[in-house]
């Protein structure tokens, strides 16, 4: 026996409630939201705010002094951009569930959300610590070093 359409209704406005609410806590969480990267040769910190916006540079340990003007913004070009991607991912995490179908009203079915023409194809490579600065080889100074960047 199917539900009664005015006990089906009530729930689907409860869940719209609960979802309203969630997505305002998400909101108010990632208007908060800020990550900070490394670049690879350690030389720049790049911070980014909610939107993905440039909000810090840091010149670490003053490295920059002995950098070439491309060298330096190669530097703030990487960790500028592994911080944006890092911000994009969070977002998308964090917002991925309000797309998915609703398992207590089976006729809200979801949608399905084009994350990479949103966010670029960064967002979608594995995350596992940006695999040395999104799917990149380690830098070749890392190799001529024997380091492997891990602790």
């Amino acid at each position: 026996m199917t539900e009664p359409l005015e006990k089906r209704l009530e729930k689907a406005m409860a869940e719209l409630q609960a979802a309203q609410e969630a997505v305002a806590r998400t909101e108010r969480e990632l208007r908060q939201a800020s990550f900070a990267v490394l670049s690879s040769d350690r030389a720049v910190r790049a911070s980014v705010g909610p939107q993905g916006e440039l909000t810090g540079i840091e010149f670490l340990e003053n490295k920059y002094r002995d950098m070439s003007p491309q060298e330096l913004a190669a530097s703030v070009l990487e960790a500028a951009n592994a911080a944006r991607v890092k911000m994009n991912r969070h977002v998308m995490k964090a917002m991925a569930p309000f797309a998915e179908p609703s398992s207590n009203v089976p006729e809200l079915k979801g949608f399905e959300l084009d994350w990479e023409r949103i966010f670029g194809p960064e967002v979608l490579r594995d995350d596992d610590e940006d695999k040395e600065r999104g799917g990149q080889a380690a830098p070749a100074w890392r190799d001529a070093l024997g380091e492997d960047g891990e602790d």
